[in-house]
């Protein structure tokens, strides 16, 4: 079957090639048709040659880590999933830390991690793939028009549920104003979970409106703010200092800046996974004092375990109920076929407007219509 692959850390080496196709081997195994793949900035920078590794025993690296799928089969110990399910997948893989065993290898303490088409795994970009059950995570079919959105937004809701478990250290903490840098899928899914949480949430991103992610934005009920139109910190002097900034820009420097305008008691989380060198300046003593000084928390999120996948679908789902028809908005750019693998990096390298690309890769299937019929005819 085919599969589009890099061969790390070779820059620009992504490539279609032929791999076996998989089987049902353990019990507790799932087999994935695969219907579509999301790809974003962590494929581009792994072509790029900037992070990623291949798994042990192979030179390459099959890409795509945001699944969406249709179960074809599964193994006889598997209950909650059945052939015809529509299915997306967890990303992260447990290693051998504590925290690994017991089932949180979102928050592994070893330096070395696994993650399914970023590091050390091979990921979904692919015609079918075989996973563990208890990483597949089912989606309702009224959702299916969302698709690879479901892995985006998990990482959104890790990160937003991982912000309010830790400010429970301040017993009373009741944030009011939240600060969004970025507005490409996972800092609009954001927006959205902080604006169903009851947030007034500002949106900044350095596109000037009119534009689609605006409209996103303001769909959602929250206010855009282009940092080419307006500054960070001349924002947080207009709206007061924000209690929670979400940062999703991808940009190492704005991250940075982003700590000077977090209000007292404050938490600030970042998303963003940038390769390679390079080197800001910071005002770190003034940064240093007024964080020690305010009580204000900065913290790490990746990829989240399934049930951080399925408070996600909870999320679409109540987006779906209050703001319909914005959130499908987000899904740009498809592109039709593994054999079209140059013009998905084309889309992620060159075109600004893209803010999902996805590869559509085959359609759903009637599966319990099938096997009825086959079992009526036997």
């Amino acid at each position: 079957m085919k599969a589009v692959a890099v061969t790390p850390p070779k820059p620009n080496s992504v490539h279609l090639r032929e791999i076996p196709e998989p089987r049902i081997t353990r019990d507790h195994e799932v087999l994935v048709r695969v219907l579509k793949i999301g790809v974003d900035a962590t494929d581009r920078e792994i072509n790029e040659g900037l992070y990623g590794n291949p798994p042990p025993g192979d030179d390459y690296l099959i890409l795509g880590h945001e699944c969406f799928g249709q179960v074809e089969a599964v193994g006889p110990a598997v209950t909650h999933v059945q052939p015809g399910d529509l299915v997306t997948c967890t990303v992260r893989r447990p290693g051998n830390s504590l925290y690994d065993l017991i089932g949180r290898n979102d928050i592994t303490s070893e330096t070395t991690y696994y993650e399914r088409g970023i590091n050390l795994l091979h990921g979904f970009l692919t015609e079918y793939f075989v996973d563990e059950a208890q990483y597949i995570v089912k989606i309702p079919p009224g959702l299916a028009h969302l698709h690879v959105l479901a892995e985006p937004m998990s990482c959104a809701a890790k990160a937003i549920e991982q912000v309010f478990e830790a400010q429970r250290r301040l017993q009373i903490w009741d944030p009011k104003v939240a600060y969004v840098l970025g507005a490409g899928q996972i800092g609009l899914l954001s927006t959205l979970i902080l604006r169903l949480l009851g947030l007034e949430v500002y949106t900044l991103a350095r596109t000037e409106p009119p534009c689609l992610k605006a409209e996103i934005a303001e769909g959602y009920g929250a206010h855009y703010v282009s940092t080419r139109q307006t500054s960070l910190e001349e924002l947080a002097r207009q709206t007061g200092r924000p209690d929670i900034i979400v940062e999703a820009t991808g940009a190492s420097a704005m991250a940075f800046k982003a700590m000077e305008v977090l209000n007292l008691n404050g938490a600030m989380v970042w998303t963003s996974v940038t390769g390679g060198e390079r080197y800001v300046e910071v005002p770190s003593n003034r940064i240093n004092l007024e964080w020690v000084l305010g009580n204000k928390l900065l913290l790490g999120s990746v990829n989240g375990n399934a049930r951080h996948f399925e408070q996600g679908i909870r999320y679409l789902s109540q987006a779906e109920l209050t703001y319909p028809g914005v959130t499908e908005r987000i899904l740009t750019h498809p592109v039709d076929g593994l054999e079209n693998y140059g013009e998905m990096m084309r889309l992620l390298v060159e075109e600004p407007t893209a803010l999902k690309v996805y590869v559509n890769v085959a359609e759903p299937r009637d599966i319990r219509t099938e096997t009825a019929s086959t079992t009526a005819a036997t």
